[in-house]
Formats: structure tokens, sequence, C-alpha cells
């Protein structure tokens, strides 16, 4: 079998994620190259994980290391640089959350990928993960009627690195960094229903000698459908790791926590599932396991974009799905700023979005 060759921008905690995946999941994928700003840390990266190049220029490794896919797991303010770069030498793209710091950088790059006529896949893991796929099939099957609210909260007590903290790099703080995932997950559950409206509410209360940025915040989204989502993030959480959601329907509700246990909790006033005529078994509480693999579903979305590219299918989350996103996060640091609701669709002319939330019009 000739294996589709990948070229990895990045060598800090995402990429250790991205390799561990394609060399346990994805046989048919072979990275080929690594690069980091810094020489040292691409050397000791290609030792650590057997790539057989290393780079520290981005331009070198596009043109020279025969790669038919770049991932990009670099800081923000690097990612519509270096998209723009591969896409031009022809390359098929999957990048890291965010899409980019600005609404300008993310339409250059989806228009760069399609001048070349390559795919860009915006890499949400959340509708990858087993145990969130599970979920949606659940809704999708009936369990709990039509749904008419959303959560989804991920917490931690703040970042791995420290670019993460400064907003100059970063464009923001936790909502950049992980409410980014909320945001297309919900799009995800409701079949990229068009959001109307955002009101947020944010802080900075642990961070505060660090960053500049909100360490803690709470999104409310409305929908074209009706459907209200609620996103929760921070990173002023002690204990560790968390990442869970609720689905709240006219006929049920579902729990799901991706670290905690096997199985996603719901419960289900009619049935749902293959048999109706068994439904009886699926009345009330249930605990519906998952494919017991990565969690968060980065193999799976890695794997999707490899088949996509190599049987040229569109790629299920898209550079246009990202700049959603990142609209949803101009808007929800916009009505952090003002006090306010604020409708979509949003554009404002800044540097990086949590300028307005720090320094709001008045």
């Amino acid at each position: 079998m000739q294996r589709t060759k990948i070229a990895i921008l990045g060598a800090g905690f995402i990429s250790d994620i991205h390799l561990e995946s394609y060399h346990r999941f994805i046989p048919e994928a072979e990275v080929v190259a690594v690069y980091a700003r810094k020489s040292e840390k691409a050397k000791e990266f290609a030792a650590k994980h057997n790539i057989p190049k290393w780079y520290d220029n981005i331009d070198t490794i596009i043109a020279e290391s025969g790669c038919e896919i770049v991932d990009i797991c670099l800081p923000n303010y690097l990612h519509a640089d270096a998209c723009i770069k591969a896409a031009k030498s022809g390359k098929h793209i999957i990048i890291e959350k965010p899409l980019a710091v600005t609404l300008e950088e993310a339409d250059e790059m989806i228009a760069a990928c399609k001048k070349a006529n390559v795919k860009l896949m915006y890499a949400e893991e959340l509708c990858f993960a087993p145990k969130y796929e599970r979920v949606r099939q659940l809704v999708n099957e009936g369990a709990i009627g039509d749904i008419y609210m959303l959560k989804q909260s991920e917490k931690h007590s703040g970042p791995h690195t420290d670019w993460f903290y400064d907003v100059n790099l970063a464009g923001g703080g936790v909502l950049m960094d992980m409410g980014c995932h909320a945001m297309e997950w919900f799009r995800w559950m409701l079949n990229n229903a068009r959001p109307l409206s955002v009101y947020a509410s944010m802080g900075t209360v642990l961070h505060k000698e660090r960053t500049k940025g909100e360490d803690n915040s709470v999104v409310i989204i409305e929908f074209e459908n009706g459907v209200t989502a609620v996103a929760e993030n921070s990173w002023a959480k002690h204990g560790g790791m968390d990442d869970r959601s609720e689905v709240h329907g006219t006929g049920g509700v579902i729990y799901a926590d991706l670290f905690m246990g096997n199985s996603a909790i719901s419960y289900s006033k009619h049935g749902y599932g293959y048999a109706m005529e068994k439904a009886d078994t699926t009345v009330g509480w249930s605990f519906t396991v998952f494919e017991e693999v990565f969690n968060q579903g980065y193999p799976h979305e890695l794997k999707h974009f490899v088949d996509c590219v190599r049987n040229n299918k569109q790629p299920l989350v898209t550079g246009e799905d990202g700049r959603v996103v990142l609209e949803i996060i101009y808007a929800a640091y916009a009505s952090a700023g003002s006090g306010k609701k604020v409708m979509l669709p949003f554009n404002a002319k800044v540097k990086k979005p949590i300028d307005l939330w720090l320094n709001p019009t008045k």
C-alpha cells in the first residue's frame, strides 16, 4: 500500500498527540518530516518519533519533504502564514484550532486553498470523539425527541505552554483555546444551523499575574432553529481536565463526560434504537457504551482527512466551519465587552479578538 506522506509543523504537546494517532491508528499515513522554529527541538522531536527528516524552516519543509498533507500544529498567530504557504505549494492542509486569529486571516486562508484546489480541514476533534458521536447517533435515532438546549464545558487549571497566556500570540484567552470546541460541536449537533445571537460573560479570576486574557467564560448562543447552547470554559478549574456535554430534548436528556467512565448516561421517555419493536429496553435511564479508543477523537479526525485526500472527498469539518466558529468568538468577546447580546453575522476590524473585550468601543 502506498502511504500518504505527511509533514507536521510544530513539535509541542498537540504534535505529540497527532504523532501517536498516526502511528497507532492510521497505517495508510506516514509522517515524513517535522518542523519546529528551534532546530534542536525539531531534531529531538524527529528522533523521539522516528521521523526521517526535520527542519527549522517552513518554506524548506513544504518544498523538500515530499509531503502531500501539511498538518499545522503551531501557535495561533502562525496559522495563517503556514496555511497560505502550504496551499500555494499545492499541499492539502489540516489545521488545529482555532482556524486563525482574525476573520481576515481566515478569509485569506480559505481563498488560498480554493485557488490552489487543495483541501482544508478545520481539526475539531469533538466532532469525532467516540462518546460524543454516540450521543449524536442517539439524537438522530430519536432517543430524546427534539433538541431545545445544548451544553458543553471544557475546564482545567491552565494551558501547558506559555504562549497561550500571551494575548498577542493567541488572540485571546480560554475562549480562543477551548471555547472554539463547544461552538463547532454545537453546529455539528445541529447540522450547521445558523447562529443568530451571542451573549457572553468572562473574567480573569486565577491567572491575573500571567495574562490579560480571560481564564473563565460563559457563552450563550441562540440558533435559528430555536436551540439555546451554553459553552462553559475555564483555565481556573482545579483537579484536572473536565470535558462534558449535555443534550436536552423534548423526550429525554443525555449526559456525556469525555473522561469519566466509558458510557454516555441517557434517559429516554419512549425508547430508541435500530429495533423499535424492542424499544422498551431503552426506556428510562441507560448507559450507552462507546468505542474504546482515544476519547477525544484525534485519531478519527486525522484518519478522516487522510481518507479525504486519498479518495478526493470533502472533509466533514472545513475551513468555512472554522471561520464561523471564529465569528462566534468575535461576537462573544464583543458581548462581554459591551454587556449586551450581539447579533450575527458580526464583524469588526481588530488585531485580535480579545480586543473587543479588553478595549470595547463605547
